[in-house]
């Protein structure tokens, strides 16, 4: 795991009183479910299933699929070693710029990575992917970029390249309005698996809470290298009480994403930055001039605000960092405090 995924106000002395580096809204009212964890304490002086059999039932209920067509893990971070230990020394693509531990734990796992910058064109390249490829890893919403790919495009790049196993990420899946792949329509395709997250959904990262949907037979070669008791048992006790009380999306998200529209504009009037169209909550920019990491240390060191210097994703460069929206008098502070050191 590379160091500066966000999240690291612990570098700081200042208080950090307005999150932006982290791609988890920090604002959900977990209230409810940590009163419901508070009654279920003395569980955690009893081993958790070996695997989260009860957890994962439930999910695969609810989107009526096979139980044994879903994996609850340790946050996608596990599924994401997972897959690459099951299938390692695979030949494997990475749509970059994208999170670095597809690429860390394929290399763990000897893996041979090669980068792409973009997918085949249907027209020049008729969806075909280099002849050596055998698994494609994109997050989709990508992050940093907020990027996603079109649904019906990759139902054709999947069906071009039978041979290639398809792993898309789609942690941020809550906070896109774009169509993507349900967990049922992937689980028709015999090399597609989606990665899910229920820390991002609900805003519990300390909890690391995840799962994998797809293909039975797929999903029992992961079974095999799974680690036992790789889910406490409080993470599981989350997971059931949030699918028991049906919890929905904890935010609205089309005001949300209204609110990310505005955020982008403002930033864009400053005049000095570059910032990528999204189609999710957080969004990649890039300094005419300066270094994303001396916007940082400003922004920490002198406002208690906190972004996420995006310089060590694959094919970016020093002047790039990623933000995620806040509530809107958090990102006027943010706007506010760019000018400012623009202008000094």
């Amino acid at each position: 795991m590379i160091e500066g995924h966000g999240d690291d106000s612990y570098k700081y002395q200042r208080p950090i009183t307005a999150n932006f580096s982290s791609n988890v809204y920090s604002k959900v009212d977990l209230s409810a479910l940590k009163a419901h964890l508070c009654t279920r304490i003395d569980a955690i002086g009893n081993y958790p299933e070996p695997e989260p059999y009860t957890l994962e039932s439930r999910l695969a209920a609810g989107y009526h699929l096979p139980a044994d067509a879903v994996c609850v893990t340790n946050g996608a971070i596990e599924a994401i070693y997972l897959i690459a230990q099951t299938f390692r020394g695979t030949n494997t693509a990475i749509l970059q710029p994208t999170f670095s531990e597809y690429a860390d734990a394929c290399r763990m796992h000897g893996h041979r990575v090669t980068s792409l910058y973009q997918l085949p064109a249907p027209e020049e390249d008729g969806y075909l992917l280099p002849e050596d490829i055998r698994m494609l890893w994109l997050c989709n919403p990508n992050n940093p970029t907020g990027t996603v790919v079109d649904k019906e495009y990759l139902r054709e790049l999947i069906k071009h390249n039978s041979q290639v196993c398809f792993i898309i990420d789609q942690s941020y899946e809550y906070f896109t309005l774009q169509p993507l792949f349900t967990p049922k329509e992937a689980a028709e395709y015999p090399n597609v698996l989606l990665l899910h997250s229920m820390t991002k959904r609900y805003a519990v990262p300390g909890l690391r809470l995840g799962y994998i949907t797809g293909d039975a037979g797929l999903l029992s070669r992961l079974r095999t290298h799974r680690m036992p008791w790789s889910v406490n048992q409080l993470a599981i006790e989350a997971g059931l009480h949030l699918l028991r009380q049906d919890v929905p999306n904890p935010l609205d998200v089309p005001a949300y994403l209204k609110e990310t529209a505005r955020l982008h504009d403002a930033l864009e009037r400053l005049g000095s930055l570059e910032i990528w169209t999204t189609k999710t909550h957080f969004m990649l920019v890039r300094l005419r001039f300066g270094r994303a990491a001396a916007l940082k240390e400003y922004l920490a060191n002198e406002h208690g605000i906190l972004i996420r210097d995006a310089s060590n994703f694959e094919g970016l460069d020093e002047q790039f960092f990623r933000i995620a929206t806040q509530t809107p008098e958090e990102n006027d502070r943010l706007v506010q405090a760019i000018r400012q050191w623009l202008e000094s």
